[in-house]
């Protein structure tokens, strides 16, 4: 088994594998994107964005289980790259990934972070969001999600980036990934405008 942990998505963070009933995690040696590629393709993560070594997600647990990794990219599972037979590694130099289908948010152009127009990061760029669907529950789960108690207001801006994202969130979750979404679907974001929220809380 293949995951991704310490990340804000299921499609960011140190990569870890299982081995015989136990977690490990994989060394940054040799860490690049042809590795990531395989590990958001083996997750349906689409493609890898960036790689990070040095416990850039937090230091793993376990066993180091793979070293020198050597994927030319077009494997469908990460232990079926080339490795070293043994490691010379610790958990500081712990290995992740962001992929191309992780999502993060933010709210630029307010007071603070908890205001402002909402942004999405998504497939490598920040997009918009369109305010097609967007309602109280979807501004809730934002603001919550973010660490910002509830929303206050809603807001209307333009779009000026080049994607656009589609919520539409049938109850309280956890975070917008988990509600129903399109991206640059033309139809559903005619003539819209882009989302801005105002949270009650306050945020750097």
């Amino acid at each position: 088994a293949l995951r991704l942990a310490g990340g804000r998505s299921r499609c960011e963070g140190r990569v870890e594998l299982e081995n015989q009933g136990m977690w490990g995690t994989v060394c940054d040696d040799g860490w690049d994107i042809p590795d990531g590629h395989v590990v958001c393709r083996q997750l349906r993560c689409g493609h890898a964005v960036r790689v990070h070594g040095n416990s850039h997600f937090g230091r793993g647990s376990g066993p180091i289980l793979r070293d020198e990794l050597g994927c030319a990219g077009n494997e469908r599972h990460l232990w079926e790259c080339p490795a070293a037979p043994e490691h010379d590694c610790s958990h500081k130099e712990d290995a992740g990934v962001v992929c191309s289908e992780h999502q993060e948010w933010r709210l630029s152009g307010g007071r603070d972070g908890c205001a402002g127009r909402l942004e999405v990061f998504f497939r490598g760029a920040w997009s918009t969001v369109c305010d097609s669907s967007w309602y109280g529950l979807e501004s809730a789960v934002l603001c919550r999600s973010l660490g910002c108690g509830s929303p206050l207001r809603q807001l209307s801006y333009g779009h000026t980036l080049p994607g656009k994202m589609l919520y539409e969130c049938g109850s309280l979750q956890p975070s917008l990934e988990f509600c129903h979404w399109t991206f640059n679907r033309s139809a559903p974001c005619h003539q819209s405008r882009a989302v801005g929220v105002v949270c009650n809380g306050t945020g750097s």
